[in-house]
């Protein structure tokens, strides 16, 4: 049984183990693993196909406020985001909007948390001019149009990532991704997950590729959110290549985010910008702040604003796929729980790719968001690795089904992947296909390929 919640803002950091501690505590034991969906939409206006303004956005969610027993979550005078029982909706830098659904027992149970909120988000977009979009990109707006959300985090997250890559605004304000939350019963199996996920991170890219229009043209790449996140901030994003070593453990964790800088500190719900500091969590800890001292809030805190492809939070985070359209959203999820969550699948991962250089690895990590499943790989393609995989994680969740693990059969929702898998094309490749026409006929394709009202 995991120990209870804590009062974490109280708790100063006087020990380094209770750094890899506060991971420690997010074990759980195999009968308690369950999965959880987060997943990021763009809002557009219906006619026009541009980004909707916070004003807009902010009529979306006065209307949900008090149905199906969403309560507002404001930021002095602003309405930024929803919060429910077990799910919560919140805003993105750009407006994008993102449902973190609860912690399931199985992704049945995911789906329909999904299915309700999707229904009520588009009935009440309708009702405006909203339309919601499972897409990795923005289709049309261009970057300076569209306006900030007017949170403080993003305030100070904005202008600094001016200084640490070229696209960190890009990804803030103009892309939308899929993220799956996954169990570990101690820290070797969470280790061996880390690293499997990482494995698995080009056969995401490529599997999962939904962004490759940009300002309505073309960006030359397949997943452009991949890329767009490898320009946005070495420091914080990408491969934990220390993960991959044979000794690594929840401390080569703690070593990489200790040396990230800080964003900010919160103290009496006010953000202390730390950016001007280039100040490292670990002369945080070290030296303290002024007169701030480090506690486990200040832990979490600077944990949640690391954005590798997948992170500790203190579950397992998987980042790497682009938003899309409803169906394929729980397929990210059942992918990752039949790899992951069975010994036989998780070793055919590693057969697959651990014998990898990194020289080879990360050449192959760079192609799969340009490329997809056609990234080259030993010989052969992305897509021979799919073929491989698919089945192996089928077979895992009707196993997962008949050892009562799960409360239904989830390998009906690898299905959406089977046509991509087989053709080794993408829906980024689909939606390109049909890219033409002018600004409605481009709309209504866009409807087709990945509203977030279809069925």
């Amino acid at each position: 049984m995991s120990p209870g919640p804590i009062d974490k803002s109280r708790v100063l950091i006087e020990k380094h183990q209770q750094l890899s501690d506060f991971l420690v505590r997010g074990a759980r034991p195999r009968e308690d693993w369950g999965v959880g969906l987060e997943t990021e939409k763009l809002v557009i206006d219906r006619q026009t196909g541009e980004a909707a303004s916070y004003e807009r956005i902010r009529e979306l969610l006065a209307m949900l406020e008090g149905v199906g027993g969403w309560e507002g979550s404001y930021e002095g005078e602003y309405l930024v985001g929803l919060q429910g029982k077990r799910s919560s909706v919140t805003l993105e830098p750009g407006g994008q909007l993102e449902l973190s659904g609860r912690f399931c027992c199985d992704i049945h149970c995911s789906w329909r948390d999904l299915s309700r909120y999707r229904h009520q988000v588009a009935e009440a977009g309708k009702e405006i001019g909203l339309a919601f979009l499972g897409l990795g990109a923005h289709p049309f707006t261009a970057l300076e149009k569209i306006a900030w959300l007017p949170k403080a985090r993003y305030g100070i997250m904005g202008p600094y990532m001016q200084k640490t890559g070229d696209m960190g605004q890009r990804m803030m304000k103009q892309t939308a991704g899929t993220q799956v939350n996954l169990d570990y019963s101690d820290e070797a199996d969470c280790v061996r997950k880390l690293r499997a996920v990482q494995w698995l991170t080009p056969l995401c890219y490529a599997l999962f590729a939904n962004s490759p229009i940009l300002e309505d043209r073309p960006s030359g790449f397949l997943s452009l959110r991949g890329e767009i996140w490898s320009r946005t901030d070495a420091d914080r994003c990408g491969l934990i290549n220390q993960l991959f070593a044979d000794n690594a453990s929840f401390e080569t964790f703690v070593e990489y985010a200790l040396d990230v800088p800080l964003y900010f500190l919160q103290r009496d719900n006010r953000l202390i910008d730390m950016t001007q500091q280039r100040f490292s969590f670990r002369q945080y800890l070290d030296s303290g702040w002024q007169q701030e001292r480090a506690t486990l809030a200040d832990w979490d805190l600077h944990l949640s604003t690391l954005f590798p492809e997948v992170r500790l939070r203190p579950q397992v985070e998987v980042r790497s796929a682009d938003s899309l359209p409803p169906a394929y959203t729980t397929s990210v999820a059942a992918l990752y729980k039949g790899l992951l969550y069975c010994g036989d699948a998780l070793a055919k991962v590693e057969s697959i790719f651990n014998d990898l250089s990194m020289e080879e690895f990360q050449q192959l990590y760079r192609e799969s968001w340009r490329d997809g499943l056609k990234a080259s790989f030993r010989g052969g393609t992305l897509q021979e690795v799919a073929a491989t995989l698919l089945p192996a994680a089928a077979r895992s969740l009707k196993a997962q089904f008949d050892c009562g693990n799960s409360g239904a059969d989830e390998s009906q929702f690898l299905q959406p992947l089977e046509e991509i898998v087989t053709s080794g094309v993408t829906l980024a490749e689909r939606l390109l296909t049909r890219w033409q026409g002018g600004r409605q006929e481009k709309l209504a394709i866009l409807f087709e390929h990945c509203d977030f009202s279809q069925r």
